[in-house]
């Protein structure tokens, strides 16, 4: 490794590039989840959208409007208080994906057996499609679902965890070469969660933005009875202006502080995220979820930041103003969250750890993972149930 190069979780991390979710990414690109985008995009390739140069290129695109949220947005009920901050201008992602249009009218075929998802408990954004997944009772025998090893190494992620060394349904040893296969030379480094047509042998989606939405209304056939609506569509404007305010000042913004190339820029990112957080707690004082009284998508994308908080991001992104235990009302939110099955099976701390502080990517030389926090206090009551009575999921 040379002088001037970092490392992320994810991957190698010049300085002078930018971040977004898991890996830094050159500042007229984006990147999508957990990993770098193509370098280039072939003409006429359909899943790919044209890129469009220079900060503001996310403008227009299918996870456009993902910036900003530092300023009020006219008719959000949710948070209408600004705070003072400067401007930060986060683009979107380059992902294979759904059509610019509503996540309902999707090209992919509906179909139980034909995907496979591959996540890594590591990962935030993969994070949240297994617990979606497992709210909605959306089993194996109609989405499979491959699991990376958390820790990436130079050849990317790497199925170590099955026997072999191989996804036994793919029958690949390394994430790149379903990703290569999908799209041959075009530099991919692979990323996760990602969506594959185990019939077409490709990579068929990996838009970490959109892929929740999309199980939580095209696929309702095969929810589980009594499956909660995390997408109802008479919320969908308001979860998605809540949503954009979370990707910038919370679940994205955590990586623009980790990554920070100038203490300037970390402090100005850790101050962006310590005020969503101290905004967050005092909402979550009277409130139970996000949305009032009901789970909705945005509570598991908060949700999958506040619970490495205190495992990952306090050390290794220094983002140490507070521990999440230190808040009242979000660490009990987020312990109610944390005991809902889904949530908690999704869930794996050492996995974070591991995944945060191992690997080649990691600037770990000795391979010392923190031994603490004490992650049992996680199943210790909360006091959410006596504010707002039983918990309905």
């Amino acid at each position: 490794m040379t002088k001037k190069t970092e490392t992320s979780a994810c991957g190698f991390v010049p300085k002078e590039k930018e971040t977004s979710a898991c890996a830094f990414v050159p500042k007229e690109k984006e990147m999508s989840a957990c990993g770098f985008a193509p370098k280039t995009h072939a003409k006429g390739h359909s899943h790919v959208p044209e890129a469009h140069d220079g900060q503001d290129w996310s403008h227009g695109n299918r996870v456009g409007g993902y910036h900003d949220s530092e300023r009020a947005i006219p008719g959000d009920t949710w948070f209408n208080t600004p705070f003072a901050g400067g401007r930060e201008v986060i683009g979107a992602t380059i992902p294979i994906g759904l059509p610019d249009s509503s996540v309902e009218e999707q090209e992919l075929p509906v179909e139980a057996g034909r995907y496979r998802l591959i996540w890594t408990p590591l990962c935030p954004w993969a994070t949240r499609l297994k617990i979606v997944l497992n709210l909605l009772g959306i089993g194996g025998d109609v989405i499979s679902v491959g699991t990376a090893d958390p820790v990436k190494t130079a050849d990317g992620w790497k199925f170590t965890l099955d026997p072999g060394g191989k996804d036994p349904v793919l029958g690949i040893s390394s994430l790149h070469e379903i990703y290569e296969k999908t799209a041959p030379g075009e530099g991919w480094n692979d990323t996760v969660p990602v969506l594959v047509d185990v019939r077409e042998g490709r990579v068929i989606n990996n838009d970490y933005h959109h892929l929740p939405n999309y199980f939580e209304t095209v696929w309702k056939p095969f929810w589980r009875p009594g499956a909660p609506d995390l997408y109802p569509a008479g919320l969908r404007t308001q979860i998605d202006r809540l949503n954009r305010i979370l990707f910038n000042d919370v679940t994205n913004r955590v990586y623009l502080a980790g990554y920070a190339a100038t203490q300037a820029e970390y402090e100005h990112s850790y101050d962006i995220f310590f005020k969503r957080l101290d905004a967050l707690e005092n909402y979550l004082g009277r409130h139970r979820f996000l949305l009032g009284n009901r789970l909705t998508d945005a509570d598991v994308r908060l949700y999958v930041t506040l619970s490495r908080l205190d495992a990952a991001y306090y050390f290794a992104f220094r983002l140490n103003k507070q521990r999440l235990r230190d808040y009242d009302n979000l660490w009990n939110y987020a312990k109610e969250l944390y005991s809902i099955p889904a949530f908690r099976e999704a869930t794996d701390f050492e996995a974070i750890k591991r995944g945060y502080f191992l690997g080649d990517s990691a600037p770990n030389p000795w391979r010392i993972v923190p031994y603490g926090p004490d992650e049992s206090v996680w199943t210790e009551p909360n006091n959410r149930a006596e504010k707002f009575g039983p918990l309905e999921v």
